[in-house]
């Protein structure tokens, strides 16, 4: 029998698979080459199940359904809500851009999204290996398939087949990295996991083995070097609205389970994968960094630069525990939680600005398309400009802060090796510095060309919510504290609850 506290910590999912289920069965009758009413309820459902989550985050409590496989706490919940958030931007930004090229044929690309969402929360609120891996598979499912859903592009095809394949690749790390784990610890529970972990009774070697295995997969998720080579073939082929569905909220997802994993499940194994992180976080920098300057597609390099920007939150992850002193651990992972939910808010403005600047037969996706923008929209180059100087991390935008909180982290440690790691990210954002400003300089100080000198048609909503967007890049980095303050009280929660 199941009790009533475990259907109260899923019934958001039960909504939102309900809505979606509901939306895919409306849509049959929907006749409008735009999808309005579709879009309308995918829009309201996603706006409730956002609130939803926001009063319970609001609540501080965390608790546990179906035999602790499902957790209910404040870092999960808001992790939901800004996901909620996330794709409600995303799909307004990504409408008109997808009734442009006929991918609203059929209401897929929002009942989709709706399921893909699901994953998400599902994978957020996992404590349970094959919970996780259930919501984990679900989302990537679906992403496969809207990547594919301009079945005449070969480009996007090509793009969805190597999305997919590395995909199946990456989640059979993950999935072999677990069962090692439950060989050797005889459980599915992330808490007992960690407790047997904790006892010292397991061996070493068959932990770091399977330590091994799921580092590389969810390195795979977040796209960080040596596992990075799907992301800008993908980020690439995708159309626009797509790659901005894959590159921001599943990044959240990303983040929540690496806390579950790593650090609910792992942590006294902290020694062992924070150098793998490590390793990783170097690579992503040098890399990302180093190959965005060579590129001349905007979607490309901003698929480099997630790549260096996964590095930067690789850092925060990393430096939690310091010869085995977990003191730093909540200032180090609420760092790293400010700073997903901060690049996953810079993306959105970034990718929208480029989704609202195609038209039919244009995809405006190139560096030179944004010659003059500010000239063709203020509105648009000010919102472009902030986000990339934003990721580039100048003040006084959200991402200099974000950046800050993560070197803050590493040199607290007081460790010689952390306080090189934080130069060299310094060092390597200055190199990401010139190609984020270049695109500042395309916009105010090159002349537009044809055919990108005409005005620019977008939808007012589109327009007013690309606005929001960019005010909340410098809203938040003038008054960063209370995103600060939320993701510290939501981590010291899950810290405060490790093995219980």
């Amino acid at each position: 029998m199941i009790d009533k506290l475990s259907w109260i910590a899923v019934y958001p999912e039960i909504i939102l698979l309900v809505m979606a289920c509901v939306i895919a069965l409306v849509d049959l009758g929907v006749t409008s080459s735009h999808r309005k009413l579709t879009h309308v309820l995918t829009l309201l459902t996603l706006a409730g199940v956002a609130a939803l989550e926001a009063s319970v985050a609001m609540g501080g409590q965390t608790f546990y359904g179906f035999s602790k496989m499902v957790v209910v706490d404040p870092m999960g919940s808001w992790l939901k809500c800004f996901a909620s958030i996330a794709l409600m931007a995303t799909l307004i930004y990504g409408r008109p851009y997808a009734a442009d090229r006929d991918m609203l044929r059929g209401g897929e690309f929002f009942t989709l999204s709706l399921f893909a969402l699901l994953g998400i929360f599902v994978m957020i609120s996992g404590h349970n290996f094959l919970v996780i891996y259930m919501g984990l598979e679900l989302m990537t499912l679906c992403s496969y398939a809207l990547v594919a859903l301009r079945r005449d592009d070969a480009t996007a095809t090509e793009a969805a087949m190597k999305y997919f394949v590395l995909g199946a690749l990456a989640s059979g790390f993950l999935l072999y990295g677990l069962s090692m784990l439950y060989g050797a610890t005889g459980s599915l529970d992330v808490n007992e996991v960690f407790n047997a972990i904790a006892s010292r009774q397991v061996k070493h070697q068959v932990l770091v083995f399977g330590l091994v295995f799921i580092v590389a997969g969810l390195a795979f998720k977040l796209g960080a070097v040596p596992f990075h080579m799907w992301l800008p073939d993908v980020y690439q082929g995708a159309p626009t609205a797509v790659t901005l569905l894959i590159g921001a909220a599943p990044q959240l997802a990303a983040f929540a389970i690496c806390i579950r994993l790593l650090v609910e499940g792992l942590l006294p194994l902290a020694i062992d994968w924070q150098q793998m992180l490590g390793l990783m976080a170097i690579g992503s920098l040098l890399v990302g960094n180093l190959a965005a300057v060579a590129q001349s597609n905007l979607k490309r390099m901003l698929a480099y630069s997630t790549i260096s920007q996964m590095g930067f939150l690789l850092l925060g992850l990393m430096s939690g525990v310091v010869n085995g002193n977990q003191l730093n651990a909540e200032s180090a992972y609420s760092a790293a939680m400010f700073y997903a939910i901060t690049y996953v808010l810079t993306t959105l403005a970034a990718f929208g600005v480029i989704m609202l600047l195609a038209r039919s037969g244009h995809e405006s996706e190139e560096i030179s398309d944004l010659a003059g923008l500010n000239q063709r929209s203020p509105l648009y180059a000010g919102v472009m400009a902030m986000a990339m100087f934003s990721l580039a991390g100048l003040p006084p935008l959200v991402g200099f802060y974000a950046k800050l909180a993560v070197l803050q982290a590493l040199i607290s440690s007081q460790l010689t090796s952390y306080l090189v790691l934080a130069v060299f990210a310094v060092l390597m954002s200055l190199i990401g510095a010139f190609y984020y400003l270049r695109i500042v300089k395309v916009m105010y100080f090159d002349e537009p060309v044809a055919p990108n000198a005409g005005p620019i048609v977008a939808p007012g909503d589109a327009s007013a919510v690309l606005a929001v967007n960019g005010a909340l890049l410098l809203a938040l980095g003038l008054l960063p504290g209370g995103l600060m303050t939320l993701c510290a009280q939501s981590v010291s929660s899950v810290v405060k609850s490790l093995g219980t």
